[in-house]
């Protein structure tokens, strides 16, 4: 990365923080987007060059996991299944997300934030199916493409409260490859 990539990436987490920082500490609702870049000593256009809007704020590393995902699914080994190469990619990335992190909190605690995560969410989920459908040499819009795709982006929050999330991330993504007719039998 060259400097100025580096100073672009410092400037964009200053703000990252400062964001959070100030979100945590006062709400989201009482901490206008002129506040957060003077804290992080920038000017509000520099701000809006990094973030589209407030809400983005919060979610800065939004396109990275974006980018992994599709990556996990593109760059996976021959042998491996799209399935296995998700399941293995989210025990790796996301069951280390705790409840009682500020981040999740704020999130949690702000209806506009839940929104936006729930946007940005489904935005993913749109990138997913089409690598998984890609991959696959299946259609986008195919039912078992968007079904993975947005079991794959909900497993996060449905094992987040598990005392063990990477073995309930694996059993799901077992239930997943083997189907519930063994779970809940006639």
């Amino acid at each position: 990365m060259g400097r100025r990539e580096r100073k672009k990436a410092a400037t964009r987490q200053a703000l990252a923080d400062a964001a959070l920082r100030l979100f945590t500490e006062r709400g989201f609702d009482r901490v206008g987007v002129r506040e957060v870049a003077e804290a992080a000593d920038v000017s509000l256009s520099t701000l809006f060059k990094h973030f589209p809007n407030k809400e983005a704020l919060v979610f800065d590393e939004d396109q990275d996991v974006e980018d992994a995902l599709v990556r996990a699914v593109r760059d996976r080994a021959p042998d491996q299944s799209a399935l296995h190469a998700l399941r293995d990619h989210l025990v790796r990335t996301r069951t280390g997300l705790r409840t009682d992190d500020p981040h999740y909190a704020l999130v949690e605690a702000t209806p506009e934030l839940r929104e936006y995560a729930q946007r940005m969410w489904l935005r993913h989920e749109h990138a997913l199916a089409a690598v998984i459908a890609e991959e696959t040499g299946r259609h986008s819009d195919d039912l078992a493409v968007t079904a993975l795709a947005r079991i794959a982006l909900e497993a996060p929050h449905l094992v987040r409260a598990s005392t063990d999330p990477a073995a309930a991330m694996r059993r799901l993504f077992e239930l997943v490859e083997h189907g519930w007719g063994t779970e809940f039998p006639t």
